[in-house]
């Protein structure tokens, strides 16, 4: 359909109307992306202006010359320590061994282990027996001082029966206790963006991510978003005594308010920032009153390991600089503003609150 607009124009004094017919062009989403032509200060911060330690990495390889690698690009950022949440590998004890050797013979005060398991043989009766044993001796012996949890659980993980585990299945109630016995957190990923299970059309803030990443998209075979996120819950609320860190901030960095309600729901939930920045960015005053009231529990997170993307992360915590570009569009195709945020919240995001939670001096 054709849009035709009115146009005043002056003729010998007097005013006529006349209508303009719009441009015939066309241009898609993904290629309009114009630059700025806002001027206002810039702040590229490629160190962050406090040690920090990063609770949410992933390192499958850590051999000695990996990690002599890494530690050179952790400098340059100023992480004083990364947490690698994938221990385990691919499910591997002998993984988790061998990367705790070679950090205590090459870092030992740099990375620090979590380990993970397995809830593929859940059906077997000695499972909770066998996985709590693990628990311990992974802490005891392999030097893991906390539990990932994957988003498999909850999403594709099944029994024996083809049935989905459910993440708060009662089978796995005994590894929650342990992690709280033993005073270790648990890190958890549950499900994803909830626009992942939203039909991918123009009302999906997710859109170009789905067109370029179709299979992230969760349909009709899974559990519905509110499902998994209420079957999280539930544990948070059964376990009192376990800490828990709600990867992602829990999927509800769009909505602080009902953040904030889980919160105060569970004293023993805390949060992190992993590849949610950009949901703080764009709601500046929010997200600093939100970090400010929980300055206390939530955590320096990333995820990914690109040491580019960091300043990102330093300059949505760090600045008030306006108006400015993820790293990623199909993350987040606004824009972004400083929280500005003081000395005194940056160095308890940054570091305090992963050494207190982990016993870290």
């Amino acid at each position: 359909m054709q849009k035709w607009f009115w146009a005043v124009l002056w003729l010998g004094g007097e005013v006529t109307w006349a209508q303009e017919k719009a441009l015939d062009m066309k241009m898609d989403f993904e290629a309009y992306d114009p630059p700025s032509s806002l001027v206002v200060p810039e702040h590229r911060i490629k160190k962050a202006k406090f040690p920090f330690i990063d609770i949410h990495n992933h390192q499958f390889d850590m051999s000695q010359s990996r990690l002599k690698e890494v530690v050179a690009r952790m400098d340059e950022l100023n992480m004083a320590v990364m947490i690698n949440l994938s221990g385990r590998g691919r499910g591997s004890a002998d993984h988790l061994q061998k990367g705790y050797e070679n950090i205590q013979a090459t870092y030992p005060t740099r990375f620090i282990n979590f380990t993970n398991v397995d809830f593929n043989d859940i059906d077997h009766p000695e499972w909770a027996n066998r996985t709590v044993r693990q628990l311990e001796e992974d802490v005891k012996t392999r030097g893991a001082k906390g539990l990932k949890i994957y988003k498999s659980l909850g999403l594709h993980n099944k029994d024996s029966q083809g049935r989905r585990i459910s993440i708060n299945d009662p089978r796995i109630d005994a590894v929650w206790a342990k992690c709280g016995e033993l005073g270790i957190p648990v890190l958890i990923h549950s499900a994803d963006p909830k626009q992942f299970w939203q039909p991918i059309d123009d009302q999906n803030e997710r859109w170009l991510e789905l067109k370029l990443h179709p299979g992230r998209r969760y349909d009709e075979r899974f559990a519905s978003w509110e499902t998994i996120i209420a079957e999280q819950h539930d544990v948070f609320r059964k376990h009192p005594k376990t800490k828990f860190i709600n990867a992602h901030l829990g999927w509800l960095g769009s909505d602080l308010q009902k953040l904030s309600q889980r919160m105060d729901a569970y004293p023993n939930m805390y949060t992190e920032i992993g590849a949610v920045i950009a949901e703080l960015g764009r709601q500046p005053r929010a997200a600093k009153a939100f970090l400010t009231k929980y300055q206390d529990r939530v955590l320096f997170g990333k995820d990914s390991w690109v040491p580019e993307e960091y300043e990102t992360y330093f300059r949505v915590l760090e600045t008030e600089d306006e108006y400015f570009p993820y790293h990623k569009r199909y993350h987040a195709f606004w824009r972004m503003y400083g929280l500005g945020l003081p000395d005194s919240i940056l160095k308890k995001i940054y570091a305090d609150n992963a050494k207190r939670l982990l016993n870290l001096r």
